[in-house]
């Protein structure tokens, strides 16, 4: 084998690696989501304590993240990822345990805190090695194949939980998590860590948010991720109680809103090319006042009709696909040596107003859309507001322009 068939194999290591790290960080959420009413009714559960099991993830989500990215840019990609999953695989094991709910919702942190690391972390092994094209084309086309795979993590997890019930989708998890820290460990490379080591102190985060294009930037990124996390987070209560959807089928309506922006983000990673940034970003505020428009009347009539709903919100997910591949790289790329605490105050500030906002809608859930809807309508709205400053700033579309 010579030297180019060697390093190509290699990279097609490394690449389905970071695949297997997004996909573990996807399905974390989306696999045991269809377990939420059994286990409601298996610990005699209300509907925000249920909820609480995705609080408690990103509770521990959000604590390791912030240190995360000091740590990978201090002491590189490889061995913090490791730590992490090494974390996951822990809280995995105590997410089996069918005595007490406590321990779960235990569990259910220590997997948040320990897919910190390979979710935050993953895309920058490939933004360590590429320039920014090639950034954004990995992430159309990591994106497209993650989506798929989330796209069928729900409708997997609804036929584990109905003939493995709620633990066998925990040993799904527990399982995906070994095979990625094996991979991790024999083909993600030790990189050559930076010359000057970068402060793991909280002080070292002070630069970020102190440059305002950068923090406008990050507030458009988390008010478009948002309204999905309220969605598919309330759709089981809503779906599967209260509008009478089965176990079999539930996954389809879930599964289709990811396997679109898959798709939308393949086919956008391939043309992206051929089209001025700034043109293709004022082409998705169009989308979004769409989608905005399409939701919130759906919302106002209080539509029982689950599939009129789910058809109501993929404009939403139509909308995020190009400024999700596009805005991402720009974000993590706008101050170079700082790329792992930039990416740590980005998930981690989106999974704060995830977690903030999903216990709002939990509060006000009174088992029908309006309420829950309102509330996606009024981030959709913040997602429009946000991106028309982002487009009208110079310093963030003179960055872009090096794409």
């Amino acid at each position: 084998m010579n030297n180019t068939t060697k390093q190509t194999y290699s990279k097609g290591l490394l690449l389905l690696t970071v695949i297997l790290m997004d996909l573990l960080a996807g399905t974390e959420f989306d696999l045991f989501v269809p377990s939420f009413p059994e286990l409601q009714n298996y610990f005699h559960l209300t509907p925000a304590w249920v909820e609480a099991l995705l609080s408690a993830n990103f509770t521990g989500y959000c604590i390791s993240l912030f240190f995360v990215g000091g740590l990978a840019d201090r002491y590189g990609r490889k061995p913090i990822i490791l730590i992490g999953l090494t974390t996951f695989i822990i809280g995995s094991l105590l997410c089996l345990w069918d005595i007490s709910y406590n321990v779960i919702l235990i569990g259910r942190f220590f997997q948040g805190a320990g897919i910190a690391a390979p979710a935050i972390l993953s895309f920058l092994i490939i933004a360590d090695n590429y320039p920014l094209k090639r950034q954004q084309f990995f992430m159309a086309m990591l994106n497209g194949i993650m989506n798929t795979s989330v796209a069928l993590a729900p409708v997997a997890g609804s036929y584990i939980t109905l003939y493995f019930h709620w633990q066998g989708n925990f040993i799904a998890l527990l399982f995906l998590g070994l095979i990625t820290i094996i991979m991790t460990h024999f083909f993600i490379p030790h990189y050559k860590l930076p010359e000057q080591n970068e402060t793991i102190a909280l002080s070292g985060y002070t630069p970020l948010f102190q440059s305002k294009p950068l923090m406008l930037l990050m507030a458009n990124i988390i008010f478009m991720f948002v309204p999905y996390w309220i969605f598919v987070g309330m759709s089981p209560l809503l779906y599967l109680k209260d509008l009478g959807v089965s176990l079999s089928h539930f996954g389809y309506y879930q599964g289709i809103l990811a396997l679109v922006f898959a798709l939308g983000s393949v086919s956008f990673g391939l043309i992206m090319h051929r089209f001025k940034q700034k043109k293709m970003l004022y082409i998705s505020m169009i989308l979004y006042i769409f989608s905005l428009i399409v939701f919130a009347s759906v919302s106002f009539i209080n539509s029982i009709n689950p599939l009129i709903i789910t058809l109501a919100f993929i404009p939403f997910i139509i909308s995020q696909i190009i400024p999700s591949n596009m805005l991402v790289p720009l974000c993590l790329n706008f101050i170079p040596q700082s790329k792992g605490k930039v990416s740590a105050v980005l998930q981690g500030s989106r999974l704060i107003f995830a977690s903030l906002s999903l216990q709002i809608a939990g509060y006000f859930y009174t088992g029908s859309l309006r309420n829950i809807g309102i509330i996606i309508s009024t981030f959709i709205f913040m997602v429009i507001f946000t991106q028309f400053f982002v487009i009208r700033n110079h310093e963030l579309m003179k960055t872009t322009a090096k794409f």
